[in-house]
Formats: structure tokens, C-alpha cells, sequence
């Protein structure tokens, strides 16, 4: 597909059939999220591929009762390398570069589910804590994003956006 066309088409998808995803479309799923431009390289984030219906149901409950999470056949978790991106960068590092690195790699992820057919949702709202144990999350390991994938049972409408104009400066605010 064209990038541009790609980006139209996605959309946030919360229902999914119960079909499995094939290993070769969640490969370069993954292959997609680990080209994303990091901070100096560093690649600070991990990403945490869950399957399990008892971690789905976890990740659900963690996420303030988004019970679709738990419905999604995979269910991919962005963690951010916090002591990785700090031991270079310091502060900046670990409060923005290691978020930085793991949000991108999302986006790259979801973008890439597009491509290759699947429907997905961005899931920001969660308790870290909870998420973190429930992907063992060691120290220094923190949730950015829950990105549950696969097959879309829905066709979701397009989003009312904002006009260009209010969302772009020419020049300084």
C-alpha cells in the first residue's frame, strides 16, 4: 500500500475476530518496530509479545477494564529501557529519550499492522504498576503503550481531525 493511502486506512480497531495471527505478519510487525530511529541508537525499549488468555485478561484489567485487550489474539507491550537510555543521557534519558524510543517503535508497529492486514488500538490509559508486573517488567522498565492486534471484527469510521491551520505555527508561538 502507499504510505500515505496506509495511514488514511488506520484506524482504532477495539473488536477482533478469533483469528490467530500468523507468525510471519507478527515477525514483521516486529522487524518494522525494531527499524524505528532511537535515541543515539540505543534502541532503549523491549517489546513484550503476550498470547496468554490469563495475561490478556491481566493487561485488560490493568487498563482500567478495557476488556478488548483481552480479546485480541496478541497483544504487544512497549516498555521503555529507562536505566539503558539513562546511563548515556542522564535525566533526559530517562524521563524522554527511553519514552521517546518505545512510543516510535509503537507507531512503526502499527503502522505495520496496517500493512499487513491487521486492525489495532493504542491503549495509553493503564496502571503502570499493574502492567509492569504483569510483563515482569524489571526495574528501570517502564510501560509506554499496550497495542492489542489482529484481525478486524469491525470497520471503524473515520475520526473527525483538526483542520490543518490549528495545527500548525509558521513560525514562532
Amino acid at each position: 500500500m502507499r504510505f500515505f493511502d496506509l495511514i488514511e486506512a488506520r484506524h482504532s480497531v477495539r473488536d477482533f475476530k478469533e483469528q490467530e495471527v500468523e507468525e510471519e505478519k507478527l515477525q514483521r510487525i516486529l522487524r518494522a518496530a525494531n527499524t524505528a530511529p532511537t535515541a543515539g541508537n540505543l534502541q532503549a525499549f523491549k517489546i513484550v509479545v503476550v498470547r496468554s488468555a490469563e495475561k490478556k485478561k491481566l493487561l485488560a484489567e490493568a487498563a482500567l477494564g478495557q476488556m478488548f485487550i483481552s480479546i485480541a489474539p496478541v497483544v504487544l507491550v512497549f516498555v521503555a529501557d529507562i536505566k539503558r537510555s539513562a546511563g548515556r543521557y542522564s535525566d533526559r534519558g530517562r524521563s524522554l529519550y527511553a519514552v521517546q524510543d518505545a512510543t516510535i517503535a509503537c507507531a512503526y508497529a502499527q503502522l505495520a499492522a496496517q500493512e499487513e492486514g491487521l486492525g489495532c488500538v493504542w491503549v495509553g490509559a493503564f496502571d503502570e504498576k499493574a502492567v509492569a508486573k504483569a510483563v515482569r517488567a524489571g526495574e528501570g522498565m517502564k510501560p509506554i503503550a499496550i497495542l492489542p492486534l489482529g484481525y478486524a471484527a469491525e470497520t471503524p469510521f473515520p475520526t473527525k481531525r483538526r483542520k490543518m491551520e490549528d495545527c500548525f505555527v509558521r513560525e514562532e508561538f
